[in-house]
């Protein structure tokens, strides 16, 4: 099986808990991936809203360093471009490709930008849940979306390849990115609104405009945000809402974003070991075998290979 994954906080908790990405207890590990053919995962450097300025830089610079300690070891491939996904084909293993949660990590520097490129930076959300130099986030009371160096900051994120990634914001941060963008956009954890009324969640208008734009929306696994009552979340709640976003005209653009070792798992999810769980309920509620691996694998990739195709 291959297995394409937009989000992860493993590496934070890596380095938290002082623990190997190589082999652990949590969520996620290169052993665990190693199942797949190939398995490739966004991991976040995520910053927590009580970092700003300067030491947000800095946070980012240390996650960064321990990933780069980590893929020294060769137990996984790291992936930058297009044109590395296109190498890696059916590999069996793991990839792994940095991306950043909360724009924060730039520290109100458009310089900080290419930086973050330079350390093989693919994806940037664009805050976490409080606002911070770039807009507003989506738990916040502030609604003023881009702020001036906010619009300054997405032209150089698209000037530099870094995708923007609109998971965590505010409505008005949303659609501001929409109206000072001109490359695609995704969301790379985040469920319906419709059938979990969480504010993380997105109305149908937003996933539409994901679409129009050619973009990803990664389905999000946190309890949550699945099922207005967290308690009963499962399974077949990710599958709805996989299946209210294909009914929108979504199957290119469904793909998935676990937010593993950053959220709580709903029934019958434990970590990578269950993706293949995951899957066969999707199949045996009558997708085509190919739909399935659209949505696990192949429109994330495709995503990937295309932006870069069209910088």
């Amino acid at each position: 099986m291959r297995y394409f994954d937009l989000h992860c906080d493993t590496l934070v908790a890596c380095l938290d808990q002082n623990k190997s990405l190589i082999d652990n207890d949590l969520h996620v590990s290169v052993k665990k991936g190693d199942r797949f053919a190939p398995y490739v995962q966004c991991a976040a450097v995520w910053l927590p809203d009580s970092v700003r300025g300067a030491a947000a830089l800095q946070y980012f610079d240390r996650h960064a360093a321990y990933f780069r300690k980590m893929a020294e070891t060769g137990a996984f491939t790291v992936l930058e471009t297009g044109e590395d996904l296109e190498k890696l084909g059916d590999k069996q293993g793991t990839a792994f490709i940095l991306t950043v949660e909360g724009g924060s990590a730039v520290a109100g520097d458009l310089k900080n930008i290419h930086h973050l490129r330079e350390n093989g930076v693919r994806v940037m959300t664009l805050t976490w849940n409080g606002s911070n130099e770039i807009g507003s986030g989506v738990m916040s009371d502030d609604k003023f979306g881009l702020t001036p160096f906010g619009k300054l900051a997405v032209k150089e994120m698209e000037k530099e390849g870094i995708v923007i990634d609109v998971s965590h914001a505010s409505e008005a941060l949303f659609y501001d990115v929409a109206e000072n963008t001109e490359r695609p956009f995704i969301a790379t954890h985040s469920n319906s609104k419709v059938l979990c009324k969480h504010p993380r969640n997105l109305t149908d208008d937003q996933f539409r405009i994901i679409c129009n734009r050619g973009g990803l929306v990664g389905l999000n696994y946190f309890k949550a945000f699945l099922n207005d009552d967290p308690a009963k979340a499962d399974i077949e709640d990710l599958f709805a809402h996989a299946e209210h976003f294909l009914s929108l005209g979504g199957a290119d653009v469904v793909a998935m974003g676990s937010d593993f070792d950053g959220s709580d798992m709903p029934h019958g999810i434990t970590g990578l070991e269950s993706v293949e769980d995951i899957a066969n309920v999707f199949l045996r509620h009558n997708l085509p075998e190919a739909l399935v691996d659209k949505i696990f694998f192949e429109n994330a990739a495709s995503f990937f290979k295309r932006f870069d195709r069209n910088a």
